[in-house]
């Protein structure tokens, strides 16, 4: 696994851009000790997923009600002691055409709002910024496509946590550098894997796309709110698989514009050889 404390040091000298990025940022999207529901949602998509989620939960609540009220009537009424003479009738059409045309009316009900919310994911906008991601074994690699310049983002080992302004408690969260986007921009990324299946995912974002090596796939967001959010690849992809975690940094278009000036010194002209070089 390619997360050495020479290559942490290392990194830690060339990410200056990284790290003012990430000064007076909340840490948004990240798991909560005993939560039970989504992360804040902070794009129209995963917005439309928890709505979506919550009408479900209604429709499937009201449908279990239902069904454990009709076999209370039948446990209660047609038990052997309160009828202990049992009907001769082996069918009930009105019953019968009931129970078909209803749950083709529920299911019919729920496409009609679950399919749009599908082909908003699916229908790639105009990309104010296009990044590519690329999954390895066991980390991203990321490129500015429309700048021409690319990094590799590692875990970070618990020593590094603090050094980059995270806690413990971001430890298998937090990596030495990040996904940077501005607020409110249409940010489309282009996913694919270099070894095995892994998928870039970030739930506060309501994305997940599964990086197939040999075929590019793509997602899109558009964030509105800044802070650090936090994603895991969601692919088994082999043992250091729980080790490959996905940090994206939302700033405002002023401090992007800052970033964007330091990455493109820093990270233009640096091979990525030599970035593997220096994990070996």
């Amino acid at each position: 696994m390619r997360r050495l404390p020479i290559f942490t040091a290392i990194a830690a000298a060339l990410t200056s851009a990284s790290a003012f990025a990430q000064e007076g940022l909340e840490i948004i999207g990240k798991p909560i000790t005993g939560g039970k529901g989504f992360q804040e949602p902070v794009t129209e998509l995963m917005r439309d997923i928890v709505w979506l989620d919550t009408m479900l939960l209604v429709i499937i609540t009201v449908i279990t009600l239902f069904v454990c009220a009709l076999m209370a009537v039948c446990i209660l009424r047609y038990n052997r002691k309160a009828n202990p003479t049992p009907a001769s009738f082996t069918h009930n059409s009105p019953v019968e055409v009931a129970w078909t045309v209803i749950p083709i009316v529920i299911l019919v009900f729920i496409g009609a709002f679950s399919l749009p919310v599908l082909f908003k994911q699916q229908e790639i906008p105009e990309g104010d910024i296009h990044i590519k991601a690329t999954g390895y074994q066991w980390y991203w690699g990321y490129e500015y496509t429309d700048e021409e310049f690319g990094f590799e983002s590692f875990l970070l080992d618990r020593e590094a946590l603090e050094e980059y302004g995270y806690s413990q408690d971001e430890y298998l969260l937090a990596t030495d550098t990040a996904v940077v986007v501005p607020i409110n921009k249409v940010v489309v990324m282009t996913v694919t894997g270099a070894d095995v299946i892994h998928a870039w995912t970030i739930p506060a974002f309501g994305v997940k796309q599964d990086a197939v090596p040999g075929r590019l796939a793509q997602l899109w967001f558009k964030a509105e709110k800044e802070g650090i959010y936090f994603g895991q690849c969601s692919e088994l992809c082999g043992k250091d698989h729980a080790y490959m975690p996905i940090t994206v940094k939302v700033v405002s278009e002023e401090a992007y514009a800052e970033w964007l000036a330091g990455a493109r010194e820093e990270y233009a002209g640096i091979p990525r050889e030599r970035t593997m070089a220096l994990a070996e």
